[in-house]
C-alpha cells in the first residue's frame, strides 16, 4: 500500500514515516498541503490513503480534503490532529475525511485505525491476492505457486514482493518501468534509473531457484506484464 502522509511537524513526521515503512508500506512524506495535492495529481503515483494533518501551511488538511472531494477522488484519509471538540472531529468527517485521530497518539492506534480503512475499503490491498495459480500473502511475504497441495512457498524481500504484487493487481496491463518506478520507490529515494531491470533481474532467478515460471514478461520498449496466459 502507497500512503502519502502529509504533516508538518518534522519529528512527528519522520517517526511516523519510519513506523509505517517497518511495517511494509511505501510512504511519501510532505509537510505542507500544496506539495500534497501535487503528490496526488501526479500521474506516476497512485496512493490507497493519505494520513493528513489538519493544521498544516499553505493549504489546510481540511481544504485538501474537501478539495479531493470535490474533484470526486475517493482516497480513504486520515485526518490527524490536536483540535479533540466534537464540533471539530464533525468538520472534519464532513470534510470527506474517513477517520479521525486525535494527538498525541500511539503509533499501534494509528496502525490499527489503517487497517480499519483497510478493511472497510475494498480498493485497499487484501490479505491475500490470487491470480491463477498464484497467490501472494501480504502477512509474510510469501508467494505460494501451483495448484496442487502443498503448494510451492517462495519467501520474498519486500521490494520484490512489491513489484510482483503491483503487476499482479494490474494483470495482463503493460506498466513502464518509469511507472513501476515512481510508484514503487518514494520520492527520497531517488532510485537510479535501471533499479526496476535490476530488481526484475533478482525476482526472475529467485522464482527460477525454486522451478517456479516467472509469469511476468518484458515488453521491449513498454514495459513489464504480468501475463495470465502463460
Amino acid at each position: 500500500m502507497r500512503i502519502l502522509l502529509v504533516e508538518d511537524e518534522a519529528d512527528l513526521g519522520r517517526a511516523i514515516k519510519q513506523v509505517l515503512v517497518s511495517e511494509k508500506y511505501v510512504v511519501d512524506w510532505v509537510q505542507d498541503g500544496v506539495q500534497a495535492w501535487d503528490c496526488l495529481e501526479s500521474q506516476w503515483t497512485d496512493y490507497t490513503v493519505a494520513i493528513v494533518d489538519w493544521l498544516l501551511p499553505e493549504l489546510s488538511g481540511l481544504q485538501l480534503c474537501q478539495r479531493l472531494r470535490l474533484h470526486q477522488n475517493p482516497l480513504p484519509v486520515l485526518m490527524l490532529t490536536a483540535l479533540g471538540q466534537p464540533e471539530n472531529r464533525v468538520a472534519g468527517l464532513d470534510a470527506g475525511a474517513d477517520d479521525y485521530l486525535v494527538k498525541p497518539f500511539v503509533m499501534e492506534e494509528l496502525l490499527a485505525r489503517l487497517r480499519a480503512l483497510q478493511r472497510r475499503s475494498p480498493q485497499l490491498q487484501p490479505q491475500t491476492l490470487t491470480v491463477g495459480g498464484f497467490t501472494l500473502d501480504y502477512g509474510n511475504n510469501i508467494l505460494s505457486f501451483g495448484l496442487s497441495q502443498p503448494p510451492q512457498l517462495i519467501p520474498l524481500t519486500v521490494k520484490e514482493f512489491q513489484l510482483f504484487a503491483y503487476l499482479m493487481q494490474n494483470c495482463d496491463r503493460i506498466i513502464s518501468g518509469s511507472k513501476i518506478r515512481y510508484q514503487l520507490w518514494d520520492l527520497d529515494e531517488e532510485p537510479i534509473s535501471n533499479v526496476v531491470a535490476a530488481q526484475m533481474r533478482l525476482l526472475r532467478r529467485k522464482l527460477a531457484n525454486y522451478g517456479c515460471p516467472c509469469p511476468i514478461e518484458t515488453i521491449p520498449g513498454q514495459g513489464y506484464r504480468f501475463n495470465t496466459s502463460r
